[in-house]
């Protein structure tokens, strides 16, 4: 198959409200030049809806742009003036509230002023895509589809996309690229049903949980407890998830669903229970009124109780005969418990997921192409672990399609609807090496063939499928080098639990590049599942320091200082993929590589103050190698942000973020799609390779700030203590990371080498290791994971 690529320099959103303006956020994010329209303002500046939100951007957490100064580049417009951007505008999305009329109405507005290229689409939740079709003029109607994106824009990962009858198949495979690659989504092409097939999915499951809840009689609390991580999904379970996407939202969705599926069996359940109808007549909404099924009293959290109308402190946590059941490893026999067990909070799990699977297969046909996109939009778009069918199969397809049908025989069942033929036709499960079911083609259907999926080496895995896992050329306990391909690059790949750096890690880094450099053109550090890296393990550090063996200690910290170097200047490329946290040792693998290619949502950052010590893995010899290239005259301008960055342990917020606190350089690339990233990742080192690649020549005249450097930062680190903004300690680790970055008590303008660099980090890093103070603070975050203040 191949497709004509979409080319879009330039995009307009059509509403500023929470969507609209979240939307507008990450098509900046991703470079894509925005307009973001809304109803001229009464007062004050015509386009004042979009201008302030635009600025409220900047405010939301999580945060919609993946660095905020982007938010100067969205243009803010409004529909009475500026309908002359539209001319040249490649696409444009629609997100205004959900009513047919109003969408229709501005279809028509803005039709005349597009050009005969651009391509329209609706962020509907849940109206047909066909219907709005007709209100655009009939040549333009082959350019229009629905794409469904899930809140927040920036971080879920599902876009559904919806053709309509018209839709021509170039513009749909063009867009299913653009959102794939440029904004890193996962698609899900759903037919054109009421609220497509996350919604119409994840709803019911709500639903159907809700139902349970008042059958079983349990605390929303307890409810939480059993439909969170305990099986397989976020931390804000059922009634934490509707605070925060709002409870008025969640009942209109249901009142979609009930107005446009009069047909569907399960329709009398389509109906906001009364304790969620009494919660909004009141107007507790949910998180942004401060209240909802939770709200904060002081520092606690407090849960509604219907029985008594009012809040009480929230601790329920699963019966301790479920608690059991849940951590069986074997899905099929935690089926077989809970469907046997008499505790009520067993058997509401077990009708959940039964009405659940019950509904999902009895839908499949008419609401989406294979079982494959109803679990991947369920688990991109609700967050959960394995979607609707990947559990039920997981659980023993035939053990539980019988409990199924012996429940829809007994009445037990929220509907009688009978399963349809094709569950119980004796089959396994829906996935399979053949692919996944298709119920409306009667079978199994294989991924996409879409060229875009061939930069996916590793996919997201459905259950069953397993990818080839490469060839390994050396390996040791701590690290893995394989190839995948004959394309000459090798993967270096970390064993160790977070990817933590440990001596196997250490020396497996080293002795790895010397294999490459025999029989490889170039070298990725890429991890095959987040986070890139942890940093040091803190366990064998601390080991080593209350056994008081100084001399192992020492030769551990110059031991990562040379990985490091030996990464820096090795003789072939070698690249950092990072996605996820890179922090500590892990931050300075990858400023010490010949280029970092990372995933936009990478939290990058020399974390090492947090625990009392300060990098020594060549990170602030690096970063003060970077100042003295970029102001050779004047290298303290260039330390005074990164010093606050390191001092204060900040990690980034995205890899934009990275950049901009100097932890990245300009030429370091951003990844929109995690996984793309290795394919990516190993095309720049093999154009590294190919382009004759040499290390750097060792720096042996880096100019330094010396004692008058230090001493400034000094002067601002008193004025801070003053304020009691830091602590003793924290001063003192402040002024060792600011007299290692100026280059030590030596004049200013003095020119130092790289081994004069490493060599304060190392003995400032060895002190401050054997105080008190620090080694309080390691063993804390060890057992807490949190830092301590001391």
């Amino acid at each position: 198959m191949t497709t004509t690529p979409l080319r879009i320099r330039k995009a307009a959103v059509l509403g500023a409200g929470v969507m609209g303006a979240q939307i507008a956020a990450h098509l900046t994010n991703a470079d894509v030049e925005t307009v973001l329209f809304d109803l001229p303002a009464k007062d004050g500046p015509k386009s004042g809806i979009a201008l302030k939100a635009i600025e409220n951007l900047k405010k939301l957490s999580p945060a919609p742009l993946a660095d905020k100064d982007r938010a100067a580049a969205i243009i803010a417009a409004n529909y009475d003036d500026d309908l002359d951007h539209l001319k040249d505008v490649d696409l444009v999305i629609e997100a205004i509230a959900e009513r047919m009329d109003w969408k229709l109405d501005l279809y028509k507005k803005i039709a005349p002023h597009l050009s005969k290229t651009a391509i329209i689409a609706s962020n509907t939740s849940g109206l047909s895509i066909n219907s709005l079709a007709e209100a655009l003029p009939q040549e333009m109607r082959h350019r229009f589809s629905g794409v469904h994106f899930f809140n927040p824009p920036r971080y879920m990962h599902l876009v559904e996309l919806i053709p309509t009858k018209l839709t021509d198949g170039n513009v749909l495979a063009g867009l299913e690229a653009f959102l794939t690659t440029t904004l890193g989504k996962g698609v899900v092409i759903a037919k054109d049903t009421p609220n497509f097939i996350g919604n119409r999915i994840g709803v019911f499951s709500m639903l159907a949980t809700m139902y349970h809840t008042e059958q079983f009689k349990l605390g929303f609390d307890t409810v939480d407890a059993l439909t969170g991580p305990a099986v397989g999904r976020p931390k804000s379970a059922t009634y934490r998830t509707a605070d925060v996407v709002g409870l008025d939202t969640m009942a209109h969705v249901i009142k979609t669903m009930a107005d446009t599926l009069a047909d569907d069996p399960w329709h009398e359940y389509f109906k906001a229970p009364v304790w969620l109808q009494g919660l909004i007549d009141q107007g507790a909404l949910g998180q942004k009124t401060g209240a909802g099924f939770y709200r904060k009293a002081g520092k606690d959290i407090v849960v509604l109780d219907v029985a008594k109308r009012d809040y009480r402190v929230s601790e329920q946590k699963p019966s301790d005969e479920v608690a059991a059941i849940l951590a069986i490893k074997d899905p099929a026999e935690k089926f077989g418990k809970l469907r046997a067990s008499a505790d009520p909070q067993a058997q509401f799990l077990w009708a959940s997921f039964r009405d659940l699977f019950h509904y999902s297969a009895y839908h499949l046909a008419d609401i989406a192409d294979t079982a494959r996109d109803v679990d991947f939009a369920i688990r991109w778009g609700y967050g959960w672990k394995l979607g609707p069918f990947e559990t039920w199969q997981a659980a023993g397809w035939q053990q539980v399609t019988g409990w199924i049908a012996e429940d829809i025989a007994a009445g037990k069942a929220m509907s009688k609807a009978p399963l349809p033929a094709w569950v119980t036709d004796g089959r396994s499960g829906v996935h399979g090496k053949a692919g996944s079911y298709s119920a409306s083609a009667k079978i199994d259907k294989p991924r996409s063939q879409h060229p875009v999926y061939a930069r996916q080496l590793f996919p997201d895995p459905i259950l069953g499928e397993k990818f080839e896992q490469g060839t390994t050329v050396w390996e040791n306990d701590g690290v893995r080098l394989w190839t995948l391909g004959d394309d000459g690059v090798g993967i270096l790949s970390f064993k160790t639990k977070m990817n933590t750096v440990n001596d196997q890690v250490l020396d497996g880094i080293q002795h790895a590049i010397g294999v490459a450099e025999e029989k490889l053109k170039a070298v990725v550090l890429w991890q095959t599942s987040e986070p890139f890296s942890a940093g040091a393990d803190l366990k064998g550090a601390l080991g080593l320091l209350q056994a008081g063996k100084l001399d192992a200690f020492n030769e551990m910290v110059a031991n990562f200082q040379r990985t490091s170097m030996r990464i820096k200047h090795s003789l072939v490329p070698v690249v950092a993929a990072v996605r996820g946290l890179a922090l500590g040792g892990g931050c300075e693998f990858q400023m010490h590589s010949a280029r970092t290619v990372a995933a936009l949502e990478s939290y990058i950052g020399l974390v090492e103050a947090g625990v009392g010590l300060l990098p020594a893995g060549g990170g602030l010899k690096e970063l003060a190698v970077r100042a003295a290239k970029a102001n050779p005259d004047d290298p303290f301008e260039a330390l005074k942000k990164v010093f606050e960055t390191v001092a204060m342990a900040k990690v980034s917020g995205s890899a934009l973020e990275a950049k901009q606190l100097g932890l990245l350089r300009d030429s370091d690339v951003v990844v929109f799609n995690n996984y793309e990233l290795l394919y990516i990742a190993k095309q720049v080192a093999h154009s590294l390779a190919e382009s004759g690649w040499r290390p750097p020549l060792p720096a042996r005249t880096i100019p330094v700030s010396g004692d008058v450097g230090a001493a400034t930062f000094h002067a601002s680190l008193t004025n801070m203590q003053a304020g009691y903004f830091v602590s003793e300690h924290d001063v003192e680790i402040a002024l060792r990371i600011a007299d290692t970055l100026c280059g030590g008590k030596i004049e200013r303008g003095s020119q130092v080498d790289e081994e004069w660099l490493l060599a304060l980090e190392r003995k400032h890093f060895v002190e401050l290791a054997q105080t008190e103070k620090t080694q309080a603070r390691i063993a804390h975050t060890m057992t807490t994971g949190k830092p301590l203040r001391n």
